[in-house]
Parts: structure tokens; sequence; C-alpha cells
């Protein structure tokens, strides 16, 4: 029986690694420590268990069932056919890779520019040109992606970290303040918040079958190996991503006392800028530039496959370039439009993807109706409170409040376990009346 080497394990792990370390792990979790200043750990752990418990789980789920499509067809057809769409979409060309695109600009070149320039869309338009040129002709050769990953840019992004890491040990920038407010009395659950704009539950869910492909590709066909090497390559790099979380945390509480500040990307500048002086700057632009590069090559990749076998009428590299090419066209809008879209949708998907992944993890105990009213329950409440949000200026607000955890933003857990009971009960009655027909 074939059987992954050590060094072709931790290529996977690598891969798989850079695959979720865009741009966004970089921002949130030191604004996150930023904010919380003294409760850094408390908030941290509540990010921990989104932005990489539940990728971890996504990847698992996803080497259990075989595809996004077979764990999602478990809820019904036409689920299976909407839902991965909304996930593609928003963590391919409508979000997440523009947005990439986007802060790589911001971080990498945009500090260097006169000031006349730095603002002229002319500017972005010619880095994102440039950017998903890269992009695109990287992405045009998917087999190559674990050379590529795991031996050169993985190892890049953790060397530029490990060097910043340490720097920061030796040579402390400041004393921890007190937590801003909503950090102060909901940490856990700011958080846990806070995880989901990484969007990695959602990359999981798209990136388990390049992780599948990559280990067929190296001889392993058999379902109880395959499940295997997900998990190590899900635990694997879920290790790394906690620890790189809890650097950027760290780096981010550090300065807290210095100043408490309005996004991510101003935390780490203000940073570097402490630690290396103006050289701090180039090491953070090259640092967001490969990490963007990274996440923004896996999901053309992603969304190339994906639409190619969808949509056969085009192949492959047609899809990745109308991926690359749509998602330069949104970059183009301005990072501060493409956030003011992202948090509601996913508020949205956010929850479903949460409880499809937990119902694929134990897939032996659940059956079609378990999954169907389960997520039945969790699609309309999320649906209503986006929309509440989105159009109703939270007009709903004191009423969905009732709802147990809405107030700390996840009141969506009891919708779906009420589901997940109403559907066990119909699952066993169901099977009741099998066995009595027979």
């Amino acid at each position: 029986m074939s059987r992954l080497t050590n060094q072709e394990l931790i290529l996977i792990i690598f891969m798989l690694f850079s695959m979720f370390f865009g741009a966004g792990n970089l921002i949130f979790p030191a604004f996150l420590g930023n904010s919380a200043g003294v409760e850094m750990w408390i908030a941290l752990i509540g990010f921990v268990i989104t932005a990489v418990g539940l990728p971890i789980l996504g990847v698992i789920a996803i080497g259990k069932s075989g595809s996004l499509n077979t764990l999602a067809t478990r809820v019904h057809p036409l689920f299976a056919f909407i839902f991965p769409i909304l996930i593609y979409l928003s963590i391919g060309p409508g979000l997440a890779i523009p947005r990439a695109g986007t802060v790589a600009f911001e971080m990498s070149i945009k500090p260097f520019l006169p000031e006349n320039l730095s603002d002229h869309p002319m500017m972005l338009l010619i880095y994102t040109v440039i950017f998903f040129v890269i992009v695109l002709w990287l992405s045009l050769s998917p087999s190559k992606l674990v050379d590529r990953f795991g031996k050169l840019l993985t190892p890049t992004l953790l060397i530029l970290i490990a060097i910043i890491f340490v720097k920061a040990i030796f040579t402390p920038v400041n004393s921890y303040a007190n937590p801003t407010d909503l950090y102060s009395t909901n940490g856990f659950f700011q958080g846990f918040l806070d995880g989901y704009l990484t969007m990695d539950a959602l990359a999981a869910l798209v990136y388990g079958i390049v992780v599948v492909n990559t280990i067929r590709a190296k001889g392993i066909n058999d379902k109880a190996s395959l499940s295997k090497y997900m998990l190590f390559a899900g635990l694997g790099a879920g290790a790394l991503l906690a620890v790189i979380y809890g650097i950027l945390t760290y780096l981010g509480s550090s300065i807290s006392s210095k100043s408490q500040l309005t996004n991510g990307a101003e935390v780490l500048t203000l940073v570097m800028n402490e630690l290396f002086g103006q050289a701090g700057i180039v090491i953070l632009g090259l640092l967001f530039t490969v990490a963007c590069l990274c996440v923004s090559i896996s999901l053309v990749i992603s969304c190339g496959e994906y639409f190619s076998k969808l949509m056969p009428f085009f192949s492959y590299k047609v899809w990745a370039t109308i991926t690359a090419l749509v998602s330069f066209t949104v970059a183009n809008l301005g990072l501060n439009q493409i956030l003011a879209i992202s948090v509601p949708i996913l508020g949205m998907i956010y929850p479903m993807a949460i409880v499809l992944i937990v119902l694929g993890i134990f897939a032996r105990l659940t059956n079609h109706y378990i999954y169907l009213i389960t997520m039945i329950f969790t699609a309309v409440f999320s649906i209503i409170d986006t929309i509440n949000v989105t159009f109703l200026k939270k007009s709903l607000a004191d009423t969905l409040s009732y709802i147990p955890l809405y107030d700390q933003g996840v009141g969506w857990v009891l919708p779906a376990i009420v589901g997940l009971i109403i559907g066990t009960v119909v699952a066993k009655g169901k099977s009741g009346k099998e066995v009595a027909m027979k």
C-alpha cells in the first residue's frame, strides 16, 4: 500500500498553510491583540476556535466525504448547487482574491508613493495588473502547487515572521493596555467573530479537494489513507496557523499602551516601524505580498477547477483566466468598498458553513433529514439577521436579542441546535416506519 514520506507530508502541510495564510490572517490577529490589550489571550482563544479549529475540521470533513458537492448533497441537491457557488464567489473573485490584491498594494507599494500619487486610482490599477498577471501565470500549472508553496513561499513566510518575533522578544516595544469596550466585556465572543473574517472555514471547504487531489497524485487512493493524511495535513497547518496567530496577537498587544488603532494594517505598520524603523515597512510589504500571492494563487486554482467541472464548456485555464480578470476588476473598487460588503455576506454564509462542517465530521451519526432540517433552521436565522443588519438598520435587534447568544454575535447556535433535535426526531420516525413496513 502506498504511503507518503515524511518530506511529502511536510510539503503538503506547508502548502495547505500557505493556501490559508493571506492578508486577513496577518491583519485580524494583530488588530485583535491591539484592541484586547491585557485580555488578548482570552480573545485569542475565541479567535483560534473559528480561525484554526473550524478550518481543520473543514479539511477533515471534506476528506471524509470526498468533496464539497458530496457533503452539500446530503442537505439537498439544490443546496449542493447554490451553496458551493456562494462560497466560491465569496472567497474567490467576489471578495477574498480582490481583497488580497488590494491589501498587497496598500501595504507594499502605497507607503512609498508620493502623497499626491498614493490615493490615485491609476497606481492601484498598475499594481493590480502586475499582481494578477503573476497570480494567473502561477495558477495555470496547478500540479506544481506543492513545490511552489512547500519549497519556496511557505518557508519565506515563516522566516519573515520568525525574524519579526525574535526582534520583538529581544527589544519589546511597550506594555499592554486595558482592552477596548468590545473586548473588555465580550473578549472571547468578539475573538470568535473576528475569526470569521479570515474566511478560512469557507476556504477549507474549497481547499479540501485540492489537498485530496494532491495526496491522490502521490498514489494514495484508498479512503482510509486519504482521511488519515487529510487529518495530518489539517492538524499540521492548523498548528502553524495557531503559532503565527499567537505571535501576531502578541505583537499587536505590545503596542496597545502606545496606541490603539483602527485596523490591523495600521497596527502592523506601527509595530514594524518601532522594531526596525523604515526597513520594517519594507519587510512588512514583502510579508504581505508573499501572503497575498499565496492565497490568491490557491483561490484562482480552486475556482478554476470548480467552475471547469460545473460548466465544462470552458477549460480550466479559461476559468482561471476569468477568475483572475474578475478579481482584478473588483480589486480596483478599493479596499474600503470590498470590506464594506464582506461582513454581511460572511455573516450569512459562515453559520451554514460551520453547521455543514460539524455535520460532516459526524457523518455516520447523521442522515438526510438531520442535514436538511438543521440547515433550514440555521439558514433562516442567518438570512433574517443579515437582512436586519444590512437593510433594516438593526430594527429587529431588540426582538432577536431574546435568542440566547444573539448579543454575542452567535445567535444562530440555538436555531441550529433546535433544527438538529427536530431533524433527529424526524429521522428516527422515518427509520421506524421503514422498519415497521419491512
